[in-house]
């Protein structure tokens, strides 16, 4: 109560209805309309003092873009006001971190939290009492029976699983629209696990109840039989200054799945033989040789939502040949013509 926050959202995402809430404790609340980096990629930092915002929300995908401008926050200012900075929409990674606490402020709370549009919620979060390990959500949240099951619905600790939440959950929906038997509602969620909500995430818990994202389990990466979550590469990609940005995808092979990465280079760098070699080889020795893409393409422009998030479904589909794909929500929608007529 008495603090002020900021969250940087559109209204037609969920973290609008998550911000606007807070009032209803006493909280003032920041809004801004336009482009966060517009006149400059200082402008949100700006506002935190002439403001005095105490809990400032972002996303994973500003911090890094914030970082890529060559902004260092902590030459703007100290940023007394400043306690708490939140981001969602995607996974921190460990770099994102080091940006926060080496260049913009180093006794503030960095919390990354993950829910998702349907809840209004977060099944992991910040907690201002527990440490903040770098590539870690801190914990689970209140009310919240998270779990990480593996196929055979058994709960695991220190091992990646399904995201799933075992026990009912005060922000649950409880039905959909248009379906009077319920299908819809219980393929979206209690298809996996009979009556085990699931969420559609891979997830590890750790011993300390601390919380990885490994990304969305519907668009997972599956070579070989073995899993694997997209956010496994893009963080080591993230950390590759000749890459400015990438998307991993699958793309059918017979019975297999073959990995392809779509990379944006940096200013000053074209994808060749030795770049391309440099990805793989970064790839294999900080992951594993099943990390390793069957194929790395340049792209002028990833797809993303409205909220930061990188659309890997729609392009799967594209590149494995279907043509249904809804592109609302979609920031840049025409970007999606460079995967639909591409030919692998």
């Amino acid at each position: 109560r008495g603090d002020t926050l900021f969250y940087f959202t559109t209204c037609g995402w969920m973290m609008w209805n998550w911000l606007v809430s807070s009032l209803a404790l006493g909280v003032k609340i920041v809004l801004y309309n336009g482009n966060p980096f517009y006149p400059g990629p200082e402008q949100l930092l700006n506002m935190i003092d002439s403001a005095k915002i105490n809990v400032f929300g972002t996303s994973a995908k500003y911090i890094s873009s914030l970082e890529a401008s060559g902004i260092i926050p902590s030459d703007i200012s100290d940023f007394n006001s400043l306690n708490t900075i939140l981001s969602t929409g995607s996974p921190l990674v460990d770099n994102n971190y080091s940006f926060v606490y080496q260049k913009w402020k180093s006794n503030v709370q960095l919390s990354s939290i993950s829910g998702g549009t349907d809840i209004v919620s977060c099944f992991a979060l910040g907690s201002p009492i527990t440490p903040v390990y770098s590539g870690e959500l801190q914990t689970r949240g209140l009310g919240m029976a998270v779990k990480s099951y593996n196929d055979n619905g058994e709960n695991l600790i220190n091992s990646k699983g399904e995201l799933v939440c075992d026990i009912p959950f005060p922000s649950m929906p409880v039905y959909f629209i248009n379906d009077p038997k319920n299908e819809k509602y219980k393929k979206a969620y209690f298809s996996k696990f009979n009556n085990v909500w699931s969420h559609g995430d891979y997830i590890k818990i750790n011993n300390d109840g601390g919380v990885k994202i490994f990304g969305r389990s519907d668009s997972t990466l599956n070579p070989g039989g073995v899993r694997i979550g997209t956010s496994e590469i893009y963080r080591v990609i993230d950390n590759y200054e000749k890459v400015n940005d990438s998307l991993a995808i699958g793309l059918e092979n017979d019975s297999d799945e073959l990995i392809i990465l779509f990379v944006i280079m940096s200013d000053g760098y074209q994808l060749n033989e030795k770049i391309d070699y440099e990805i793989k080889y970064l790839i294999r020795k900080s992951c594993s040789p099943r990390h390793v893409p069957y194929r790395i393409i340049g792209t002028s422009e990833i797809p993303y939502t409205l909220n930061g998030k990188k659309v890997e479904i729609a392009v799967k589909r594209l590149i494995n040949g279907s043509n249904e794909v809804n592109s609302d929500g979609i920031i840049n929608p025409e970007s999606l013509l460079f995967y639909k007529n591409l030919k692998i």
